[in-house]
């Protein structure tokens, strides 16, 4: 089943840059595994397929959300989130949104603030737009937790989360190493283990 998306822009009060650049966006036939995003004043850019080290992390971490979620949500690979503050569009390698605003074919792409979590996988090539773009854009939005997987930390692999966005900014966060556990607070209510997570050597 195929869901009708409206033609028009979902947003009122955009500027005249981000109406274009949303449109775009929508109208944009990406190839299987590349994402669309609208990161910065570069306008929409293509990043390309994750590495396999990074597809076994996110599996790892989505098999353990969809423990923890009530029937109503889901965790998603693909989904774009709006952030209407900075006018920019994400694709996070993981969130979790209800369903109802997913299904909410008005709103698309579905708003930041909605969603629950979202985790980004660091590569290479990308760090610091996960670790400083992303976390600024996250905070802003606001989303409430922020999960961020970088085994290219310069102290070594590591795992944090993001806590009590406020004021464009979040106020809390917690860091383990590779190896150890890190607890989601609620709603989720459950730990991640990441003793299975792989090291960057291999990854590309």
């Amino acid at each position: 089943m195929s869901l009708a998306v409206s033609d028009a822009v979902p947003y009122p009060g955009l500027s005249s840059k981000a109406e274009y650049l949303l449109r775009t966006w929508r109208e944009l036939d990406v190839p299987d595994g590349w994402r669309a995003e609208i990161i910065d004043d570069n306008g929409v850019v293509l990043v390309a397929p994750p590495s396999d080290p990074h597809n076994f992390i996110a599996g790892r971490i989505n098999r353990a959300l969809l423990k923890t979620i009530p029937d109503d949500w889901d965790v998603y690979q693909t989904l774009g989130v709006w952030i209407a503050l900075l006018e920019k569009l994400y694709v996070p390698d993981l969130l979790v949104m209800p369903t109802s605003v997913v299904l909410d074919t008005e709103r698309s792409p579905c708003p930041a603030e909605e969603a629950l979590l979202v985790v980004e996988i660091v590569s290479e090539s990308n760090a610091r737009t996960d670790r400083t773009t992303k976390l600024w854009g996250y905070a802003h939005a606001p989303v409430p937790l922020y999960l961020l997987i970088d085994a290219w930390d310069e102290n070594g692999p590591s795992v944090t989360l993001y806590e009590q966005p406020g004021n464009g900014r979040y106020t809390h966060s917690t860091t383990v190493d590779f190896g150890a556990k890190i607890v989601l607070p609620e709603p989720f209510g459950t730990e991640i283990d990441t003793s299975a997570f792989p090291e960057p050597e291999g990854w590309r």
